[in-house]
């Protein structure tokens, strides 16, 4: 039987070229090898911006077109709405219950996210954000879950969460999750800083061509080459990050080749990798428009992604109200 995979993403609307090489890559993959859920975490965006959430729905359809035009097929992967299975939150309260506060405030991202930014953040629900994915993963236990390096902590977390419910309740429910490290590169934004929609410096999936060529003409190259016949540094310019992702091996090697002799020019070299780009997202981006047409697609996927992820999470929750005699 395929292992079960849990995997999710805040909505916040347009997804770009990180998302597509960071995250999406694998999940097109993994949904044939892989019993997957695919979450859209939009309890999770309120612990950082419980301030604004008005633009909560419509980043919700939009993540949701990118994600189908790019190719995740819900006839392989169950894919759905945190908020529509309120289940996880149930078992969020039940698992608050016996989780030290310490273990909490141990996680590194905790401190270090309210140092940057601000106290405003230092709520309970963030305190608990860990344990939220914690159930988040459990609810449908989940065996596999891909994450980078830096979220290994979380996960580590949720295993101990694991061990010690069966511990105190005296019954096994849950596997304990293991990881899927994901090798995604960081891409970097226009501006050289890692592409984010927060710092308004990325190329989103769904660009249409003069979009993409003049974000492509605003991207910081190679400080050091100022004029066209001055070597170049590929290995630390934005522009040749994307060619060794999206270009092929031949463009790849003579690119790398005429940079540093001074032969291609940095204009020349941002025509061309524009026009690639370009060409590389067009089924996404038509793919896109066509699904925008009928929102009641969306609706349906999403509804019957929702009914899926509750099937398995009402039989979760049975198990751990009878563990919990309740």
């Amino acid at each position: 039987m395929k292992k079960r995979l849990i995997s999710g993403m805040r909505p916040t609307g347009k997804l770009h070229l990180g998302h597509m090489l960071g995250i999406l890559e694998n999940w097109k993959k993994l949904q044939s090898t892989h019993d997957c859920f695919f979450m859209i975490a939009d309890w999770h965006a309120l612990t950082t911006g419980y301030r604004k959430t008005d633009d909560i729905p419509e980043n919700i359809r939009e993540m949701v077109l990118d994600l189908l035009a790019f190719g995740i097929d819900p006839e392989q992967a169950t894919l759905y709405v945190q908020s529509h299975v309120p289940e996880i939150a149930e078992l969020h309260l039940l698992l608050s219950m016996v989780i030290p506060v310490a273990w909490l405030e141990r996680v590194p991202s905790y401190k270090d996210q309210i140092q940057e930014l601000g106290q405003d953040i230092a709520t309970y629900g963030f305190l608990g954000y860990p344990l939220l994915q914690t159930a988040d993963i459990l609810i449908v236990k989940g065996e596999v879950v891909p994450i980078g390096q830096d979220q290994l902590p979380h996960l580590e977390l949720a295993r101990e969460i694991v061990r010690r419910f069966h511990h105190i309740f005296g019954k096994e429910i849950f596997p304990e999750p293991v990881a899927i490290l994901s090798e995604a590169p960081v891409v970097p934004g226009i501006d050289g800083r890692k592409m984010s929609k927060s710092f308004d410096n990325s190329i989103s999936m769904s660009d249409s061509p003069d979009e993409i060529r003049e974000k492509i003409k605003q991207t910081i190259t190679d400080p050091e080459k100022i004029h066209k016949s001055d070597p170049g540094h590929p290995d630390i310019c934005n522009i040749f990050f994307y060619h060794r992702f999206f270009s092929d091996k031949a463009l790849i090697d003579t690119v790398n080749r005429t940079c540093r002799s001074g032969e291609l020019g940095c204009v020349a070299d941002k025509k061309q990798l524009a026009e690639i780009l370009i060409d590389k997202l067009a089924s996404i981006r038509e793919k896109r428009i066509k699904l925008s047409q009928d929102t009641s697609v969306i609706n349906k996927i999403l509804t019957l992604g929702a009914e899926n992820a509750r099937k398995r999470a009402k039989e979760t929750l049975v198990q751990v109200k009878e563990a919990l005699h309740l």
